[in-house]
């Protein structure tokens, strides 16, 4: 079974924040999930070709190209709803 310390640490990665009670709920949700791909694992793929999707679609890539604006970078900043400061968009720093 995870340990409430690997659930918080999982949640931290995610930037999730978690009640002491959800890190108890989870500890269990999520140690039944890793249970069930220990069960997965003991199924014979032996001679199963590799697969990542069934349908037979592709993706359709184009070639980035560099298009020139003509707009002025004074009225793309004025565009923004955000605080702008030395010609540029400021921010929250998400991570703490």
């Amino acid at each position: 079974m995870l340990t409430e310390e690997q659930v918080r640490h999982v949640a931290k990665l995610a930037r999730l924040k978690l009640t002491d009670e959800e890190v108890k709920k989870f500890a269990g949700q999520l140690s039944g999930v890793l249970e069930y791909v220990d069960i997965l694992k003991e199924v014979d793929t032996e001679g199963v070709e590799i697969t990542s999707q069934v349908t037979g679609l592709k993706n359709v890539m184009r070639k980035d190209e560099v298009v020139a604006s003509e707009a002025k970078r004074e009225e793309l900043l004025a565009c923004s709803e955000l605080e702008v400061d030395s010609n540029q968009v400021k921010v929250m720093n998400a991570i703490k």
